[in-house]
């Protein structure tokens, strides 16, 4: 069996099955090539846009040990359970969602396609999954959010040191309908990016944070220019009465910091390096998870990205407790290479690559993965 599913209860980007249609037995899912459609996407695109996306800090350390970190732990199938079908649709949040597999926040992807952020958002909606979209977006939140069609979307807020303005974004988020507002707290200031300072890199002519103040005396202002500010726990319930949405703390690798941010008015928190563009070395979120899940307890939502490159590595993060996962990298690689088509396609292939491990492991719903799925590697 290649993939989990039937016609009442189809895997995401799987439509429903005619009369007389080849059942997911009959045939296998279209192979989701990541290091192939990354190297496309290198083809593509300029090569100081290409290390902007690709590279990490300092050393790349993290970035370099966050894929292998998920395995770390092995899967404990059971057998014998009967399991013909697969569940993948849950709920953040009360949204609910066809996929627990999401778009994670990436600035400026106006560079990877012309389209940018519609595209995503599209790629996205299509698939069932929910979006993150950037502050630092190259098109605006309201055009964003109606570009997802009715699907979920949440909206990451750096603070800025503009008061003014990062309240007003927040206020936005809220008015365009975002269903949650994501504080990214773990960039006070940039990490030191080396692909970034050797290219000098700078926002490509015709494009820009389509969220920010604009050009001022003829100068288009950057992400650096724009450094983030530093957030205090007092914020989280203040960006949640601003905003009117419940509040995600994104970029937590500590328990006690995420018990800590729950306390103060968190409905949720991200377990996340930054794509490793911060911290360097930092531990990585695959290990850092099972102790942010463990202090916040069973009623919290815990979300993760880092280095998640296949259904497995999705399965794993569910059992060590996650209600959903979010990439980053692999979408930018199928918006860059295919558009809103690309996005949906590596979104519906984890997807379908998640049904299938499930059912190999006797489990049907992603709502109910238990801990012992997993073991740590000998």
């Amino acid at each position: 069996m290649a993939s989990a599913g039937s016609a009442d209860n189809p895997v995401p980007g799987q439509r429903r099955r005619a009369v007389g249609e080849e059942t997911p037995e009959d045939r296998e899912p279209p192979f989701l090539d990541l290091d192939a459609l990354e190297i496309r996407a290198r083809e593509l695109l300029p090569d100081d846009v290409f290390d902007y996306y690709a590279g990490g800090a300092e050393s790349e350390t993290t970035l370099a040990e966050a894929p292998g970190s998920w395995r770390s732990w092995r899967l404990r199938p059971r057998v014998l359970t009967g399991v013909s079908t697969v569940r993948l649709a849950t709920e953040l949040l009360g949204s609910p969602v066809r996929t627990p597999i999401g778009v994670a926040p990436w600035a400026y992807q106006g560079m990877a396609h012309p389209d940018g952020e519609l595209a995503t958002a599209s790629g996205a909606a299509i698939a069932g999954a929910l979006m993150t979209v950037s502050t630092s977006a190259t098109r605006s939140l309201a055009e964003v959010a109606t570009a997802t069609a009715g699907s979920p979307a949440w909206f990451q807020l750096y603070r800025l040191h503009s008061t003014r303005h990062t309240d007003d974004l927040a206020r936005r988020a809220g008015d365009a309908g975002y269903r949650a507002l994501v504080l990214t707290v773990d960039l006070p200031l940039l990490g030191r990016r080396r692909r970034d300072l050797r290219h000098d890199f700078a926002l490509p002519a015709g494009l820009r944070m389509a969220n920010h103040p604009p050009v001022q005396d003829g100068v288009e202002p950057s992400l650096r220019d724009l450094a983030t500010a530093t957030w205090t726990f007092d914020d989280i319930a203040r960006f949640g009465d601003l905003s009117g949405l419940p509040v995600v703390v994104k970029g937590v690798l500590r328990g006690d910091d995420a018990e800590r941010c729950v306390r103060a008015g968190a409905s949720a928190v991200w377990v996340s390096t930054h794509g490793g563009r911060q911290v360097d070395p930092a531990v990585p979120s695959a290990h850092a998870l099972p102790e942010v899940v463990d202090s916040v307890g069973a009623d919290v939502e815990v979300y993760v990205d880092g280095g998640i490159r296949t259904g497995s590595d999705a399965l794993t993060a569910l059992a060590l407790g996650a209600t959903a996962v979010f990439v980053g990298r692999p979408t930018i690689w199928g918006l860059a290479t295919g558009g809103a088509d690309g996005v949906a396609g590596v979104l519906t292939g984890l997807g379908e690559e998640l049904a299938h491990t499930m059912a190999l492991c006797g489990l049907d719903d992603v709502g109910s993965v238990p801990r012992d799925t997993v073991v740590p590697a000998r």
